[in-house]
Order: structure tokens, then C-alpha cells, then sequence
């Protein structure tokens, strides 16, 4: 894929350098590019901050051989982050999180909210820096028809890092859930086999806790990513903070996460972010 675009959002925290290392690694295997994107408050901080980024762009455009750029917008990160991904027709954002506590410093129930307020697929991540790339990743099955959005997302970056996939599927006691949980999971299976991806399957032990038990079992396996469907509606994002969804993104082991949002999202066939 060609003229991949990976946005970055900075605030010049190792959180961020984090995120940086995985953009460069993303843009070396899909031959793309990284841009930077630093939201500010006022007019008067923005040569200042070109100033600064310039000299990190050199550096990283130098040292991880991929083209790199950036920008300087005022404003808000909540609003801006995705705004400028659509400007610039990223394909992924990555961006880091600091948990619970910070600012710029996007925390967990912040990540939230910016992710929900953007059409573009994020990978959030911690200070866990990326390795040779996402070997192992973790898919859990929801319930929900959108999951198949995350499926074909899953697969496309399978691809790309000659990745296996791990399912996860909930324990279900309910007959009506125990029969949608089958049918995700034979779809799953199918589209694994027609995409020729290696994969394993494992269901929750309790049909309670399923993410607690799926964060378990990713740090088990020492997972390199999982992926998760945003489910939060825009219009209550900024005052609720899915638990689960925050729990997942600001999980112990410090596992990347890939966030998909599913709407207006069209993957096919395979190919990522068509």
C-alpha cells in the first residue's frame, strides 16, 4: 500500500515517543509516512512548537529512514485529532495514553472521546514500545452485527505482519447469546481460513468478566495488540467512560490496542482502510 498516511498526535511526552516508534514501524512495513500533530491553545505558541517539531521530525525521519511531517494546529484535541486526520486522509492514528492522570496527556476516558470523535482507526498504546511488529493479536467477539467491521480490520493488519490471531469468545449461558456467539465465531473461523491467517480459538472460562478474563489471557500469551470495538455513542462520550472500553485501552500489560469505530468504515477483501 502506497502513500499510507499515520498521524501522530504529540505532547512531547515518552507516551508519545511510544506512539511515534509504532507510526515508524507501521510506516516502514506499508511504505507510508508519519506526520506529527501538536494541538495548541493560543496563536502565539505556534512557531515555537514548528521550531520543535522540525528538529524531532529530522531526527526520526533520520534515524527510522520513513518520511516524516507534521503540524501545528489551535485548538483542541478532542475536536482536532480527528479533524486533521480526515484533512490529510490518514489511514491510522496512533496516539499514546497516560492512563489515568495528565494533559495534553490523553488519559484513558480522554482516548475515549477522541477516539469516538474520529472516523479514522486508532492504535493506542502505552510506554510499551513496539517489537518487530504485532505477531500476536488478540480478537475478541462481541455479541454486537458491527463486530465484523473489527474482523476484517484484524485480518487486513494480520496480513501486513504475517500475524497469528488469538479468538476470544465470551462463555455464554443464555441460549439466544450462546447461538449469536456460534455464528460470530464459524464467521470468524471462515474468514480466517479464506484469508489464510493462522489463528487459534479460546473461550472465557466464566460468563462473567469477560474483560478481565480477555486481558488475562492477552498477557498470558504475551500478545502484541488487541483489537476493540468502539461501541460509545458520540453524543455521550464526553460524559461517560465506558469502563470496559477504558479498562481495555489502559490495561496492566500496557498492550497496544486497535480501536475501530463502526461507522463509514469500508474494508474489504483484505486490504486495510480502503
Amino acid at each position: 500500500m502506497n502513500n499510507s498516511v499515520f498521524l501522530v498526535p504529540t505532547d512531547y511526552s515518552k507516551v508519545a515517543d511510544c506512539a511515534i516508534n509504532h507510526a515508524v514501524k507501521l510506516a516502514q512495513t506499508l511504505k507510508g509516512e508519519v506526520v506529527l500533530l501538536h494541538v495548541i491553545a493560543k496563536e502565539k505558541e505556534i512557531e515555537e512548537n514548528k521550531a520543535k517539531l522540525t528538529r524531532i521530525s529530522e531526527e526520526i525521519s533520520k534515524a527510522g529512514s520513513v518520511k516524516v511531517d507534521f503540524i501545528v494546529r489551535v485548538g483542541n484535541i478532542f475536536d482536532d485529532i480527528g479533524k486533521v486526520a480526515s484533512e490529510i486522509n490518514a489511514r491510522l492514528i496512533i496516539m499514546g495514553t497516560h492512563g489515568v492522570k495528565g494533559f495534553q496527556h490523553v488519559t484513558g476516558s480522554h482516548a475515549l472521546k477522541v477516539i469516538t470523535n474520529s472516523k479514522v482507526p486508532f492504535i493506542v498504546v502505552q510506554q510499551r514500545n513496539i517489537r518487530e511488529g504485532y505477531s500476536k493479536i488478540v480478537l475478541p467477539l462481541e455479541l454486537a452485527k458491527e463486530t465484523k467491521q473489527k474482523i476484517s480490520l484484524t485480518i487486513a493488519m494480520a496480513k501486513y505482519f504475517n500475524s497469528k490471531i488469538y479468538i476470544f469468545s465470551p462463555l455464554e449461558t443464555d441460549e439466544y447469546f450462546k447461538n449469536t456467539a456460534i455464528r460470530n465465531l464459524n464467521y470468524t473461523k471462515s474468514e480466517m481460513q479464506i484469508h489464510k491467517i493462522p489463528f487459534e480459538t479460546v473461550t472465557a472460562e466464566k460468563s462473567g468478566g469477560f474483560v478481565k478474563q480477555l486481558l488475562q489471557y492477552a498477557s498470558k500469551i504475551d500478545a502484541d495488540l488487541i483489537t476493540m470495538l468502539n461501541i460509545q455513542d458520540k453524543g455521550l462520550a464526553e460524559f461517560i467512560a465506558s469502563p470496559d472500553e477504558q479498562q481495555i485501552i489502559t490495561n496492566e500489560s500496557q498492550i497496544p490496542v486497535l480501536c475501530i469505530n463502526p461507522v463509514d468504515v469500508m474494508i474489504s477483501k483484505g486490504v486495510l482502510f480502503t
